[in-house]
C-alpha cells in the first residue's frame, strides 16, 4: 500500500504524475505534471511534497485542471511526520540563495523561476490562464506569480514568510504595487486562508495584505483550532488544505478546499 491509496503515513509514489525535468532561466528542477485542462501550479509546504500535498494536487486534477507541482525542497512523496525531516528541510532552504527566508519585502530568485513555469504551463495547457496555490513557506509566491500575465487565480494558504517581522510581506515593494495595479486593471482577487490562532502565519500578515491590496485581498481567518484535524502530526493548526484538513462531510476545512476549487474554476474554466 502507498499513499496513492489514501494513507498519509507511508510514502507516496506519485506514480500518476509525469516527473519532468524543466529548465527555466538556466535552472533545472523536477516538476510533477498530470491532468488536463488549464494549468494550476501547486507549490508544496514544508517539508516537501508530502502525501497530504499530493492528495490536494489530485483534488485539483479531479476538478478539471493540469497540475504542475515543482520540487522545491524535501524528499518527494515522503510523509511529513518527522520533526528531524522538517528541521533538515528548513535548514536547507535557509542556506539556499533561491529563497530569502528571513528577508522582508523580497521573494527571492525562486519567484522568477516560478513565474516562468507559469508562462510555460499556460503555453502547454492553454485555456484562459493559470492558477497557483502556495502553502506555508511558498504561500506568498502565489502572489508574486501575479507579475506573470497568464496568472489569473492566486491562492495563498497560510503564507508564512518572512519569519520576521510577523507582519512582513515576502514580496518586493515595487512588485507589490505592480500586483495591486494588475488586480485592479484586470478585476482580479487574491484568495487567502489561515487558522485564527496560527503562530506561523500571524494575523498581522493578513492585516498588512489588506492594507496593501484593499478589497482585492480576500483573506479568510474564520478557522478555529477545533476545526483542525486532531490526528495531525503538527499540533499547531496551520495547514488549511493539507495536514489539518478533515476530509469529511460538514468539516469546515473541507469547505475551504471546496472554495479554492470553485475559485479556480471560476477564473480558469
Amino acid at each position: 500500500m502507498s499513499a496513492d491509496d489514501g494513507d498519509s503515513q507511508v510514502p507516496d509514489r506519485l506514480a500518476d504524475f509525469d516527473r519532468r525535468l524543466i529548465t527555466l532561466r538556466g535552472k533545472q528542477k523536477p516538476v510533477f505534471v498530470a491532468g488536463s485542462g488549464p494549468a494550476v501550479i501547486v507549490m508544496s509546504e514544508m517539508p516537501g511534497i508530502t502525501p497530504h500535498v499530493a492528495r490536494f494536487a489530485r483534488w485539483v486534477l479531479d476538478a478539471g485542471f493540469t497540475v504542475y507541482m515543482p520540487h522545491l525542497f524535501g524528499d518527494d512523496g515522503r510523509p511529513g511526520d518527522s520533526n528531524l525531516y522538517l528541521v533538515r528541510s528548513v535548514a536547507k532552504v535557509c542556506i539556499s540563495r533561491e529563497f530569502h527566508l528571513l528577508r522582508s519585502h523580497s521573494s527571492g530568485p525562486i519567484a522568477d523561476w516560478l513565474r516562468n513555469l507559469a508562462k510555460l504551463a499556460h503555453c502547454e495547457s492553454g485555456g484562459k490562464g493559470v492558477g497557483a496555490v502556495g502553502m506555508c513557506i511558498t504561500g506568498n509566491f502565489a502572489l508574486s506569480l501575479m507579475l506573470e500575465p497568464a496568472m489569473l487565480a492566486p491562492v495563498l494558504s497560510q503564507p508564512s514568510l518572512p519569519t520576521f517581522p510577523a507582519s512582513g510581506l515576502h514580496i518586493g515593494k515595487e512588485e507589490l504595487r505592480a500586483v495591486k495595479q494588475r488586480l485592479v486593471d484586470d478585476d482580479l482577487t487574491v484568495l487567502a486562508y489561515r487558522f485564527e490562532n496560527d503562530k506561523f502565519c500571524p494575523a498581522g500578515r493578513f492585516a498588512e495584505y489588506r492594507e496593501a491590496l484593499g478589497d482585492r485581498f480576500v483573506g479568510d481567518e474564520t478557522l478555529k483550532n477545533c476545526d483542525a484535524n486532531p490526528a495531525a502530526h503538527m499540533k499547531n493548526p496551520h495547514s488549511v488544505l493539507t495536514e489539518h484538513l478533515i476530509d469529511e462531510d460538514g468539516s469546515k476545512t473541507r469547505q475551504k478546499r471546496d472554495e479554492v476549487l470553485a475559485f479556480l474554476k471560476m477564473r480558469l474554466l
